[in-house]
C-alpha cells in the first residue's frame, strides 16, 4: 500500500493513495492517529482498514500538504559510500564496513518544503537515496530475518553542505544543517515492492537535467545487511529510519562542481515509490 502523511482540512492525517486520489485512514479509525507510528506498531490495523478503502470518500492528492511520515522519528541513521561508483568518484577506497552517521530532527523536512542553502556556504549538494522505515524493533538482527523488521520504503534527498562535511573526518556538520534532508512524500509498504526494494531505478534531477541515474540493486550493503550491521551496535525501534546511501553523480564530484542554487527544484525519484521534490532557497 502507498501511504501519505499530510495536512488536509487543517489537520495532519494518514492517507492511502491510489493514483491521484487518497483515502483518509485517520477518519476511518481514530486509532490511526496523525502519522504512521500507530500503523508501524499495529500491523493488523492497516489490514483491517484495507477492505474499507474502496467505498470511502476520496481526497485529491494535490490538496494534501505532505508532512514527515513519522512526526518525530527516534533515529535517522544514514549510510555513506554504499555504491561503489560513488565511493570511487569521491576518491575513497572501497569500504569494508559502511560509513554510518546520524541526522537530527531539525535537519529533516518533508517533500515539498524548501531545502535551505545556509548563510555559511554555497556548497549545498544533492544525494538521491532509498530510505527504510523500521516497523518492528530489535537488536542483533540476522540478515535472514532483517526484512521482517521493515514496514516500508520512502525517498530521501540527503542534502549535504560539502565544505562543512569535510572540516573534520566526521561528517556530522555537513549532514545536519536545518532543512536539508528531504523525506517522502510516500511510504510504500514492503509487500508492494521487490524484496529489499532491490532493482528499482533511482534518479535525481533539476528540470530536464538528470544528475544521478542508477539502480538500488547496485548497493554494496543491501537493506537486510544494513539492518543487521546497525543492529549489532544499536537497538532499532519502530519509526527509526535508515537512509541507504547515494549513487554516483553528486555535485561535488563533477567538473566543474555542480551545487544547488536558489530558485531550482531538486527532484529525487525512485521507481515504484514516487518523487520527492523540493524548491531550493537561501537561508533568511
Amino acid at each position: 500500500m502507498k501511504l501519505l502523511v499530510g495536512k488536509h482540512a487543517g489537520r495532519n492525517s494518514v492517507f492511502a493513495v491510489n493514483d491521484d486520489a487518497a483515502t483518509n485512514l485517520s477518519l476511518l479509525s481514530s486509532a490511526v492517529g496523525s502519522d504512521l507510528r500507530s500503523l508501524l506498531t499495529n500491523p493488523e490495523l492497516l489490514a483491517s482498514l484495507s477492505a474499507r478503502i474502496a467505498g470511502s470518500d476520496k481526497v485529491a492528492i494535490e490538496d494534501i500538504l505532505p508532512a514527515l511520515p513519522i512526526e518525530r522519528p527516534g533515529k535517522t541513521i544514514c549510510l555513506g559510500l554504499n555504491y561503489a561508483d560513488h565511493a570511487s568518484e569521491g576518491g575513497h577506497d572501497m569500504p569494508t564496513y559502511p560509513a554510518l552517521f546520524m541526522r537530527g530532527l531539525e535537519s529533516l523536512m518533508p517533500s515539498g518544503a524548501p531545502m535551505v542553502r545556509p548563510k555559511s556556504s554555497t556548497k549545498l549538494d544533492y544525494e538521491a537515496e532509498l530510505m527504510v522505515v523500521i516497523g518492528k524493533g530489535g537488536r542483533h538482527i540476522s540478515p535472514d530475518d532483517a526484512l521482517d523488521h521493515v514496514f516500508g520504503y520512502t525517498v530521501f534527498n540527503d542534502g549535504s553542505v560539502r565544505d562543512f562535511q569535510r572540516k573534520t573526518p566526521q561528517w556530522t556538520p555537513g549532514k545536519n544543517f536545518d532543512n536539508t534532508g528531504a523525506v517522502g512524500p510516500y511510504v510504500v509498504t514492503a509487500d508492494d515492492l521487490p524484496t529489499g526494494a532491490s532493482g528499482l531505478k533511482i534518479e535525481s534531477r533539476v528540470g530536464t537535467e538528470i544528475l544521478q541515474s542508477a539502480n538500488t540493486s547496485e548497493m554494496m550493503w543491501p537493506v537486510n545487511k544494513a539492518i543487521a550491521t546497525i543492529s549489532e551496535f544499536a537497538t532499532l525501534n519502530p519509526g527509526d529510519m535508515i537512509a541507504m546511501g547515494t549513487p554516483p553523480g553528486v555535485g561535488y564530484a563533477r567538473t566543474p562542481p555542480r551545487f544547488l542554487k536558489p530558485g531550482e527544484v531538486i527532484e529525487v525519484e525512485i521507481e515504484g515509490i514516487g518523487i520527492c521534490a523540493n524548491p531550493v532557497i537561501d537561508e533568511e
